[in-house]
């Protein structure tokens, strides 16, 4: 069975060849799900050509396909089975429910308001803790006795392991219990906080000021996720900052793992404004959709500076030819893909410590004649997000599977937090040295406790995504 795209039909196609009754192209119901999910990474996935059961010619007919599929009794099985190495393909995942999956995408999720981090105890690979990054507004965290800084270690008595800490921590009211921190021991305090998930919605513009500094107006922008629903308000916190005719930018990335491809392009486009109409970051998906791309329309295959929100409101540009960027080891995706995507066009001063190295976007896939959202079954409701391109810079540079690395080295310090926003803060506060001084002679103190991960290493929010599929 041999499947190609029809590039002059505009449209996507799968076909069989030498099918010649109705019978070689029934897809019984028991298989129909398992039917989408291989058709769609077969379709799709970026390392199609090298993983033997997507291959084009695997099936000689959809009977063999049907055969096949029926050993797999769940799709997230298959789903597993089909994706290449995980040491090379570390973020393609697929949910049960859509529904969950579109709200998280755009920043709604079940929420109590504790962003947080975890970290190994010192001396352990099974133990771990717990840090608050930041708390919400207008959450239920927002109205309880806990603030960035505050450690917790066990979750309802239970300590806290790489085992049961997802399972703890997914509980729609769970209680943190407390310690304090020093150096990295963690000892309990007797203090706890019962916490209560209820639907969210962050706006992730989560701070947004102007300090002064000596001869400098400093913009300060704590931007915590790139959701679409949010542009505006992105859009508007550029034109404030530009009204208080900023002299200097500093971005904070530290805690963004991700989102919208086209929300990053925008966000590019505000920190410059001088280069609209040029390629911010190109395309590179597997040889099918490529070709098709190419064919069709080969600027799809781009991603250019730009002037306008999609609701065609002028963007609130700032001309700026240097930025400095905050980042940490929960920096991912489109994040990185600011980064270096303006590489070629800005100086671009990183500071903080190594991001993650997701160089790749996915697209959601429904089960659906075109595996987009219009027409998708109303059987079930599976949804992909397999990785389908890899994104390079326009000067051609994307290989950071290993994560970007600063130019300025300064790690948090779990036990000296700060406030976030504050000059007097860690890394604030090294992009305002950097800024006066144009110093890069920080010796940093080591922090004790190594990186274990965050509250929204997900999947869902941990990602680069692309909107675009062959028949849009």
């Amino acid at each position: 069975m041999k499947f190609r795209l029809f590039p002059l039909l505009m449209a996507m196609a799968i076909i069989v060849s030498g099918c010649e009754t109705d019978d070689d192209h029934h897809v019984p119901q028991d298989v129909q799900i398992n039917d989408f999910v291989w058709k769609g990474m077969n379709l799709y996935y970026l390392w199609q050509p090298e993983v033997s059961l997507l291959g084009d010619e695997r099936f000689t007919n959809q009977s063999e396909l049907n055969h096949f599929l029926r050993d797999y009794t769940n799709p997230v099985v298959l789903f597993e089975d089909l994706r290449t190495s995980s040491d090379i393909d570390r973020f393609s995942w697929i949910v049960d429910d859509y529904r969950l999956l579109e709200g998280t995408l755009s920043g709604t999720t079940k929420n109590n308001g504790v962003d947080y981090g975890l970290r190994y105890k010192p001396g352990s690979t099974t133990q771990i803790f717990g840090w608050v990054r930041y708390i919400l507004p207008n959450s239920d965290a927002a109205s309880k006795n806990i603030e960035r800084g505050h450690i917790f270690y066990a979750v309802n008595g239970q300590s806290l392991t790489i085992d049961n800490y997802s399972q703890l921590l997914a509980a729609d009211t769970y209680t943190l219990n407390l310690a304090t921190y020093d150096n990295g021991n963690i000892t309990p305090n007797g203090e706890s906080v019962t916490l209560t998930k209820s639907v969210y919605s962050e706006n992730p513009v989560f701070i947004s000021n102007v300090i002064e500094q000596g001869q400098h107006r400093v913009g300060y922008i704590m931007y915590n996720g790139f959701y679409p629903n949010y542009e505006t308000q992105l859009n508007n916190a550029f034109g404030e900052l530009r009204a208080q005719n900023i002299t200097h930018l500093v971005l904070d990335l530290r805690y963004n793992s991700g989102g919208s491809i086209a929300t990053a392009t925008k966000l590019a486009s505000l920190i410059t404004g001088q280069f609209t109409g040029q390629v911010f970051a190109q395309e590179q998906w597997n040889p099918k959709v490529q070709e098709y791309f190419e064919d069709v329309n080969p600027g799809t295959l781009r991603n250019y500076f730009g002037s306008q929100l999609s609701s065609g409101v002028t963007l609130n540009h700032l001309n700026l030819d240097k930025i400095y960027i905050l980042t940490t080891e929960s920096t991912a995706s489109a994040s990185e893909l600011v980064i270096n995507g303006l590489k070629p066009y800005i100086n671009v001063i990183q500071i903080g410590t190594t991001t993650v190295g997701k160089n790749v976007g996915s697209i959601t896939l429904y089960d659906s004649p075109s595996f987009s959202r219009d027409g998708r079954s109303d059987k079930h409701f599976y949804a992909m997000q397999p990785i389908v391109l890899k994104t390079i810079n326009a000067a051609g540079f994307g290989d950071y599977f290993n994560g970007l690395p600063p130019d300025v080295t300064v790690p948090e310090h779990i036990g000296n937090l700060g406030t976030l926003g504050s000059p007097s803060e860690t890394l604030l506060s090294a992009a305002l040295d950097q800024i006066s001084n144009n110093s890069r002679a920080i010796s940093p103190r080591v922090e004790p406790t190594r990186y274990f991960t965050h509250s929204k290493s997900d999947d869902i929010r941990d990602g680069m995504y692309s909107e675009k599929h062959l028949m849009e």
